[in-house]
């Protein structure tokens, strides 16, 4: 990397104007040159803030690498600096010889995807992060640059009918995008349709997508017309699409391909004329690596991608967000005032918020019906995570301790995945079995209900 360009210490890396919501973001540019392996001498220079790694066509940079993953890593822009993130690689993401799940890059590190080595640069020009001048759409609100960011890809993506694929945390507001996305569209006057592919089993949600005919299968007693037929002309969103079974991915697969739906036991194809927007809580190109999801599907599902911020990552969008929240829950204007101080703001923006704009509003719910801030539990301290009782017998010690991390673990689980066990158990990477023999052995009872 001989023509590798010194940049000025001190240079940000994204920059805006603050309080300006006409103004762009500006973020560093960055290259990425193959040094050794399969294309030695390729060259990328994104023109975004992100740049995809793999195998697959679909990546900014496409390796000819058979040792490297379809879906490999990912160089960000981020506020801190360079980050490269491990997309669940089979053969792993190593930066100057350390094996990482994601670490910070200087220029000049070289990350090594498979058996392909790539050298990361520090550009001396930004790219233009386009942001959205309004601080609304539809029901998401927040004037942070992470939300404008978001908001002017909605703004264009809702005049298309182009498939959407949401990522982000659980919380953040998927639903809330895929409906504002809907409304926004000229399919408004069309239905919206939802379903939930983690809360209905494996066995029945095929004749839910797709419907059944009468006695397709035992209890089929009458017909049934799917998602996919109830949505026609309007948009059907696919929420936690990451919990589609495999065997049911292939003939979602062929309807997104032929736009046409054949019921459970009839041997006739039907039209449909629909928009999908599918959300999913996990990174569905680590779920490919893995072989828990079809590459094909993926690919046709994520002809746009949008990631939607966790609300760590805005901080500032959280006052007007509280006052937003709590007028949706009915509250009168003056009691908005009362509850919204500003000491009350510091302690929002200090809390960690895991379950994001949802635990933000069974917060401030529970400020309602009290009529005063409640207390926000503090993050653990490190220490305060394994307390050892030294006076007690070896195998005594170890059990309490390892019933204290199954029980914290299962809690926290369930409640990322709003208890719903299949999701959980999946994540987990365990039997779902086994989860709720953990979950009653912790004290928790059955998960299903609470």
């Amino acid at each position: 990397m001989s023509d590798r360009r010194s940049e000025p210490a001190d240079q940000p890396y994204r920059v805006t104007a603050p309080g300006d919501l006409t103004a762009p973001e500006r973020v560093r540019r960055f290259r990425l040159r193959v040094l050794e392996g399969v294309g030695a001498g390729q060259l990328v220079e994104p023109t975004a803030d992100r740049c995809a790694i793999g195998a697959h066509p679909s990546n900014d940079l496409v390796l000819g690498d058979s040792t490297a993953s379809r879906f490999h890593c990912e160089v960000r822009i981020t506020s801190d600096g360079p980050l490269v993130v491990d997309l669940g690689s089979r053969n792993g993401t190593t930066v100057d010889g350390v094996r990482v799940r994601e670490a910070f890059l200087r220029d000049g590190s070289v990350v090594r995807a498979g058996a392909t080595a790539i050298g990361f640069e520090l550009g001396r020009d930004s790219n233009r992060i386009v942001l959205s001048p309004h601080d609304r759409f539809g029901g998401l609100v927040g004037r942070s640059v992470p939300m404008r960011a978001l908001f002017a890809l909605l703004e264009r993506v809702a005049a298309t009918d182009t498939t959407v694929l949401l990522e982000g945390e659980s919380g953040t507001g998927k639903g809330a995008a895929a409906e504002a996305l809907h409304r926004s569209g000229r399919r408004k006057p069309a239905p919206f349709i939802v379903v939930d592919c983690s809360a209905i089993p494996g066995p029945l949600l095929e004749s839910e997508l797709f419907g059944h005919e009468k006695g397709a299968f035992t209890g089929a007693d009458t017909r049934r017309t799917g998602a996919f037929e109830a949505g026609n002309g309007g948009t059907i969103f696919l929420d936690e699409i990451g919990e589609l079974p495999l065997d049911v991915q292939p003939k979602l697969l062929r309807v997104l391909e032929n736009r046409t739906v054949r019921r459970v036991g009839a041997n006739q194809h039907l039209p449909v004329d629909v928009r999908v927007v599918a959300a999913t809580n996990r990174d569905l190109r680590g779920e490919v690596n893995a072989g828990r999801f079809r590459a094909d599907l993926y690919y046709r599902l994520a002809v746009v991608r949008l990631e939607m911020p966790p609300l760590r990552r805005r901080p500032e969008d959280l006052a007007e967000l509280a006052r937003v929240v709590l007028a949706g829950l009915g509250a009168e204007p003056e009691v908005i005032d009362r509850l919204c101080t500003t000491e009350l703001v510091d302690r929002l923006r200090a809390a960690a918020w895991p379950g994001n704009v949802r635990e933000l509003r069974n917060y401030l719910e529970r400020c309602l019906v009290f009529d005063e801030p409640g207390a926000l539990e503090p993050a653990p301290a490190a220490a305060d995570l394994l307390v050892v009782d030294p006076s007690l017998p070896f195998v005594e010690a170890r059990r309490r301790i390892l019933a204290e991390f199954e029980r914290r673990y299962v809690e926290g689980l369930l409640r990322r995945h709003d208890g719903k066990v299949v999701a959980a158990a999946r994540a987990a990477g365990i039997n779902r079995v086994y989860l709720y023999r953990i979950a009653r052995r912790a004290g928790r009872g059955d998960p299903d209900h609470g």
